[in-house]
């Protein structure tokens, strides 16, 4: 259960009340609203339910750390990349040196930033001497003859980052191979919106929006170029077109050119690199930029359906709109991070969205284990066309997608809590614009949003 901040003498009979409850056999007629303020009694919540500290976020970004740098060592191996738990240039790991970029900015620990740095400067160094067989060694091939958006677009974004962010970092020459591949490989179709050609041919998949919008926007900051943002919010607006299913205010996984009706595979991950690539791209958009308005829109509509499909545990679902499916660890801590960011942007409502992103970064902390392994995460995903596919997928501690969002939603929850107001309210969890200013339960507010005594 996560700590609480303010436990007030209420809340404190309600709590003997359920210790009683729990402990021995009460008569009902001995416990009545007449004698008890029932409404206070304590549910039996599955995920952890009440006011929420940094410091416990802080506690679990730490043992997720942990883990992952004693997981993914910076050392050679018979002449190999160490291949540790995770490999240091996959695109999930891309994901992590972003996240830790931002983490180590909001939480002020360097340990985060240390991390990114000492693994890229370890990567570029090890490539600029290799010798070996790159088929031999599947980490060094991805550095040094990226192939794919797969390979190339997560990585060209967070190292185009991290030069920025660490000036001692001598690793041009890779990322602009990297980029290379970002400009050069993808499929287009006729409005420019990436396609692949697999598993048909103009096959759209929505992870493709992350896997290049967000470098493109690095871009166009890294290399002065501005027309790599006007570019990627253009192409946002392709996947947009065809990607929204309006009637549900979420995403389909994937589209194919021609075909018809369109599949409607509502997969949460891919759902969570839209909305992450959402977020993202209006971070760098100005605010008298022709597609910002668009783009916001869609993050906002996005958003909403998204806290309208949030289970009751805070979690999400392998298939968003199929509750029969299992809930998913992955898409929940991106969601977490992208409605977490939006409220601290100003782009979303606290009111509304502050528990929904707090009632999800609850259920992710409820996933990680002991040794810090972040559970419940499904493994890597093509694109189908039935609900089987997706509702089996495996999970597996092992699957790296869940361990950057999750550092990245706990630094948002942290930075969302330091700037929003979060209260009890007749037990509920609200989050206020300003501070109530409250010593008891809020049970009423003043015109200026201060919390007001009510005797009972």
């Amino acid at each position: 259960m996560a700590p609480i901040k303010k436990i007030y003498p209420i809340a404190l009979l309600a709590l003997a009340l359920v210790a009683c409850h729990k402990n021995e056999k009460v008569e009902e007629s001995e416990i009545s609203d007449s004698k008890t303020p029932l409404h206070l009694l304590q549910p039996d919540y599955v995920t952890p339910y009440g006011m929420l500290s940094a410091d416990s976020v802080k506690a679990d970004m730490d043992r997720v750390f942990g883990f992952i740098d004693a997981a993914t060592p910076a050392k050679m191996t018979d002449g190999k990349v160490n291949q540790g738990t995770y490999r240091l240039t996959s695109y999930e790991w891309g994901v992590m040196y972003d996240a830790l970029l931002d983490a180590a900015k909001i939480t002020g620990d360097t340990r985060y930033s240390d991390y990114v740095s000492d693994r890229i400067r370890f990567l570029a160094t090890e490539a600029n001497r290799y010798s070996g067989n790159l088929k031999e060694d599947g980490q060094m091939r991805q550095l040094k003859q990226p192939l794919s958006l797969d390979d190339a677009g997560a990585m060209s974004g967070a190292w185009m980052r991290a030069a920025m962010a660490d000036s001692s970092l001598d690793i041009k020459p890779y990322i602009e191979q990297y980029w290379k591949v970002v400009e050069e490989t993808p499929v287009y179709l006729a409005d420019g919106t990436i396609a692949r050609n697999r598993p048909h041919y103009n096959a759209v998949w929505l992870d493709d929006m992350f896997m290049a919008l967000p470098s493109m926007a690095t871009r166009s900051v890294y290399a002065s170029d501005p027309k790599q943002l006007d570019d990627a919010a253009k192409i946002a607006t392709g996947f947009i077109k065809r990607m929204w299913m309006p009637e549900k205010k979420i995403f389909r996984h994937g589209y194919v050119e021609g075909v018809w009706p369109e599949p409607a595979m509502a997969w949460g991950r891919a759902n969570g690199w839209a909305i992450l690539t959402l977020s993202q791209l209006l971070d760098y958009l100005p605010e008298n930029h022709p597609r910002r308005a668009q783009l916001m829109e869609a993050f906002r509509n996005h958003a909403e359906g998204l806290a309208q499909l949030q289970g009751i545990d805070g979690f999400w679902h392998q298939l968003l709109d199929r509750p029969e499916t299992y809930n998913e660890t992955s898409a929940t801590a991106i969601f977490a991070y992208a409605i977490a960011h939006g409220v601290n942007e100003g782009w979303l409502d606290p009111v509304v969205f502050g528990p929904v992103a707090q009632l999800a970064w609850e259920a992710v902390s409820s996933k990680i284990n002991a040794k810090g392994e972040v559970e419940d995460v499904c493994v890597g995903t093509g694109m189908g066309f039935d609900p089987a596919y997706y509702a089996y997928r495996p999970v597996s501690v092992k699957a790296a997608h869940g361990y950057g969002p999750t550092i990245w939603a706990g630094a948002e929850m942290i930075r969302m809590l330091k700037t929003c107001y979060p209260y009890l309210n007749d037990s509920a969890i609200h989050y206020y614009k300003i501070d109530p200013e409250a010593t008891m339960p809020i049970f009423s507010l003043d015109e200026n949003g201060k919390a007001m005594e009510v005797l009972h």
